[in-house]
């Protein structure tokens, strides 16, 4: 059976960095995040006894690594049918991949939607939330809509993500700044087994109920001030993690900075935006919807920035009816 998939990337507004267990990617602390309406990823899956062995592509035929997890993570969805039978699966993403904008996330939501539903399975949204964590732990993110919290938990079972405001709840956006399409040097998954080795680890993980409690509470009284001081402090309290884990992650460029140093300068001249930045170098400007088109047209206006994509509260991962193949 053939079934196609769309689904989004998420920006994390706490994140999430280290994991309890990194075969389950059950991780050191929950998080909030919101589904982004233009960052997207549609994947189409068949099972048929036509393919002798399983056919990946995103964008282009992948082999290596990329192509190992896709396939392990169809291995998990033929276990959960109990079927042996091949697929072909075909991915496009509408952004770029592997620059600290989630491609993972959205990737594997798409991929845990199309598959399941090609298998005939009829999973429960925690289910498929727990299913995507495997392949992605972000994923789990962008399966329900659009504000989320993903619950750390400490068992399999227990790990999962679930809607805390429906997608319409609050009009901000997310305006992302493209620095550059190069993809980092050091994959997240990759990353986070060494977070354990900054000092300030542990005073990181015992601020985070806290912290996301905070969140929640100021999403749900639209104070968005508070909450955007909190997102951008949140952001470079994950970097300092990363920059002082050994080795140190640095996944900024100079123009990550002079966009960091820029938002700061229009919140002087009264603009309210907020930057929070992801395992990469590119930016995500938080501000209100009534002001997304003057934070794009600023942001496109300085000499870093290759390119800007306006985003707002999404949908998560569903299925469509337009095939890739």
């Amino acid at each position: 059976m053939k079934k196609t998939a769309a689904a989004p990337s998420n920006i994390a507004f706490t994140k999430y960095w280290g994991k309890k267990d990194e075969d389950l990617r059950i991780p050191e602390n929950g998080s909030i995040s919101m589904n982004l309406s233009n960052l997207l990823t549609t994947t189409t899956v068949e099972f048929s006894d036509k393919y002798k062995k399983d056919e990946v592509s995103i964008g282009v035929h992948l082999e290596g690594v990329a192509s190992e997890r896709v396939v392990r993570h169809l291995d998990r969805v033929r276990k959960l049918a109990n079927i042996q039978t091949k697929a072909k699966v075909v991915s496009r993403n509408n952004f770029p991949t592997g620059t600290g904008l989630s491609s993972s996330a959205s990737g594997f939501a798409a991929l845990t939607i199309a598959a399941s539903n090609a298998a005939s399975l009829h999973l429960s949204e925690k289910e498929l939330s727990i299913l995507a964590r495997h392949g992605s732990g972000s994923a789990c993110r962008s399966i329900p809509s659009g504000f989320v919290e993903w619950l750390d938990g400490k068992t399999n079972d227990t790990s999962y993500a679930v809607q805390i405001f429906e997608v319409d709840y609050w009009d901000i956006a997310d305006i992302v700044a493209i620095i550059s399409n190069e993809k980092k040097d050091v994959p997240t998954s990759i990353g986070q087994k060494t977070a354990r080795s900054s000092p300030f680890l542990k005073v990181r993980l015992s601020q985070m109920k806290e912290k996301n409690e905070m969140i929640k509470t100021l999403i749900k009284k639209r104070d968005f001030e508070k909450f955007g001081e909190l997102v951008e402090q949140e952001a470079l309290e994950l970097h300092a993690i990363m920059l002082t884990q050994t080795p140190p992650l640095i996944y900024w460029l100079p123009g990550t900075v002079s966009v960091m140093k820029a938002v700061q300068k229009w919140r002087q001249e009264g603009l309210h935006v907020y930057f929070t930045i992801n395992t990469g170098q590119d930016v995500h400007l938080i501000c209100q919807q009534k002001d997304k088109e003057k934070v794009a047209r600023l942001a496109k206006e300085l000499s870093v920035v290759r390119d800007v994509i306006i985003n707002t509260p999404a949908h998560g991962a569903r299925l469509v009816e337009n095939h890739l193949f």
